[in-house]
C-alpha cells in the first residue's frame, strides 16, 4: 500500500520534490494557499529568467551561506542535472555571456511552470488550492478551512518573507515557534541599499549603471554591476554581499562598500595612466583615458576633495578603492530573497525536523542565503531532488 505525502506550499522546491518523488511508492498531494502554483517563481522571472548558473560545482557551492549546508544537495543534483531535467521536459537552455542559464527561444516563466505541472499531473500528483496550513493537531495537519488531514510524510515548502503578494509572507514562523522549533526573524537579502549621497547626486544619476566594477565588503568581492536608484543602489555586485552587509545594518550601523572602478588594472597601472595622460585635465583623463562613465566621474567629484581629485596618486587610490557608505536596506517585502526562517540546527542532513519525525522542511524557509543569478532556484531544485531521492530509497528499507 502506498504511503501518503503532503507537500505544504507550491513553489520551486515543492515542484522539484514532486518531480522526482516515486509515485509508485507514494501518493503525493500539494496543498497551496494561492489559486495557482509557483507565484514567486513567476514574479522572479520578470527580472531576468535565470534558471541556474553554469559555473563549476566547487565555485557554485561557495556562493552559498553557510557553505557547508547545501554541499550535499548541490553535489547530488547539480546545475548540469537541472539543465538535463529541463531539457527532458522540453525546455532547452543556453548559457549567457554572464554564465547564467536561460531557457531558449524566449520561453517564459509561465510556460516552464505549466510544463512542470503537466508532467506532475501525468505522474498522478494531486493538487489542492486555496488552502492555508495553520498547524498541527497531534499527528494531523490543520488548515484554515477547519479541515485536518493525516499523512505519513509531510514536506514543508513554505517560502521566505519577501513579496507577500505571492503568498510568501513568513506567517508560518509563529506556528513553528509554538512547537518550540527554533526560528530566526526574516531579514532582507538581495535587495536595494540606501547610500549616503546627496539628493542632487541621486536625482542626476538615478537609473544609471556602474558597469564592470567589483564591490567588496569583509572577505567577499563580487564583480558585476550596480545601478543608482532613487533609494540608493541595487544590482548583482551588491546582492552577493548581502550576507556580509545585513548583519551590520541590523545592529543599526552603517557599512562602507569598497568599489573598484577598474578591476582590470592594478592601482599602479591606473596611476601610470593618469601620470602619462596628455588630456588637459583630470576629468578628460578619467573619461577618455580610463574610460570611466559619467556617473563614476560624478561619484569621484562628489566624494573627493579638490586636493584628492587633482592628485594622481590619491585619485588612483580612490578609483581602485572607492568608499561608499551604505546606511540601510530596502524593506523586507521589497527584497528578492530573505535570510532567517527555520534554524538549520533544527533539521538533519535529509531536512527532517528533529522534533517532529517524518516532517521535512526545504526551500527558502530555511536560514540560508545566495546571490541572484540562478543560485536561489538551483538550491531549491537541489533540496527538492535530494529529499525525493532520500524518501524513494528509504521507503525500500
Amino acid at each position: 500500500m502506498k504511503k501518503e505525502i503532503a507537500v505544504i506550499g507550491g513553489g520551486p522546491a515543492a515542484l522539484a520534490f514532486a518531480s522526482f518523488v516515486d509515485t509508485s511508492k507514494f501518493d503525493v498531494t500539494i496543498y497551496e494557499k494561492n489559486k495557482a502554483l509557483g507565484r514567486k517563481f513567476l514574479v522572479a522571472g520578470d527580472g531576468g529568467f535565470n534558471l541556474t548558473h553554469s559555473e563549476n560545482i566547487e565555485q557554485l557551492i561557495n556562493r552559498y551561506t553557510p557553505v557547508s549546508f547545501l554541499d550535499g544537495a548541490l553535489r547530488e543534483f547539480t546545475n548540469n542535472d537541472t539543465r538535463v531535467w529541463l531539457e527532458n521536459l522540453g525546455i532547452p537552455t543556453f548559457i549567457g555571456s554572464s554564465k547564467r542559464v536561460y531557457p531558449e527561444g524566449g520561453i517564459k516563466p509561465i510556460q516552464v511552470i505549466n510544463v512542470i505541472i503537466d508532467k506532475l499531473k501525468e505522474k498522478g500528483i494531486n493538487f489542492v488550492f486555496n488552502k492555508t496550513w495553520t498547524g498541527w493537531n497531534d499527528n494531523e495537519l490543520t488548515f484554515d478551512s477547519e479541515e485536518s488531514i493525516k499523512a505519513d510524510k509531510i514536506v514543508f515548502c513554505l517560502g521566505g518573507g519577501s513579496w507577500k503578494v505571492t503568498g510568501s509572507d513568513g506567517a508560518w514562523l509563529n506556528t513553528f515557534i509554538d512547537q518550540n522549533i527554533e526560528t530566526i526573524p526574516f531579514a532582507p537579502a538581495n535587495c536595494a541599499y540606501k547610500i549616503n549621497l546627496s539628493k542632487d547626486f541621486i536625482q542626476r544619476n538615478a537609473g544609471e549603471p556602474l558597469k564592470n566594477i567589483a564591490a567588496s565588503y569583509g572577505k567577499r568581492t563580487q564583480k558585476g554591476e550596480l545601478v543608482i536608484t532613487e533609494f540608493g543602489i541595487e544590482g548583482n555586485a551588491v546582492y552577493a554581499l548581502s550576507s556580509e552587509i545585513q548583519p551590520i545594518l541590523d545592529q543599526g550601523k552603517s557599512v562602507y562598500l569598497e568599489i573598484d572602478f577598474k578591476p582590470i588594472f592594478t592601482e599602479t597601472e591606473v596611476f601610470n595612466r593618469l601620470e602619462e595622460s596628455t588630456f588637459k585635465n583630470s576629468t578628460e583623463t578619467l573619461k577618455k583615458g580610463l574610460k570611466l562613465s559619467r556617473v563614476q566621474v560624478d561619484l569621484l567629484k562628489t566624494i573627493l576633495t579638490k586636493e584628492q581629485y587633482t592628485s594622481n596618486k590619491k585619485l588612483a587610490h580612490w578609483i581602485k578603492q572607492f568608499k561608499l557608505e551604505v546606511t540601510d536596506s530596502a524593506t523586507l517585502d521589497e527584497a528578492i530573497s530573505t535570510t532567517g526562517g527555520l534554524c538549520l540546527g533544527e533539521i538533519d542532513s535529509n531536512y527532517q525536523l528533529y522534533k517532529k519525525e517524518s516532517n521535512y522542511c526545504i526551500g527558502e524557509m530555511l536560514d540560508w542565503n545566495a546571490p541572484t543569478g540562478g543560485y536561489l532556484l538551483q538550491a531549491c531544485f537541489s533540496m527538492g531532488a535530494l529529499l525525493a531521492n532520500h524518501l524513494n530509497t528509504s521507503s525500500d528499507s
